[in-house]
């Protein structure tokens, strides 16, 4: 069972944790902000040649049959 800690405590805690904290430089987050949105472009024309095959694969089937 956790012991219950008061206010200041609390607040001394959290600033230690917080100074553990390594942020990432400038140009970290600029390279991975790139890297998402290179990854999100790529996936987005993947699904986009699948859907299209999808949909070519069907219509031909339903023309086909009707």
């Amino acid at each position: 069972m956790a012991t219950r800690t008061n206010p200041l405590q609390f607040i001394q805690q959290v600033r230690a944790e917080v100074s553990k904290v390594v942020w990432p430089t400038r140009r970290e987050v600029l390279l991975t902000t790139a890297m998402v949105f290179v990854m999100a472009t790529l996936t987005a024309i993947f699904f986009f040649f699948v859907d299209w095959l999808i949909r070519t694969g069907l219509q031909l089937i339903l023309n086909m049959v009707g």
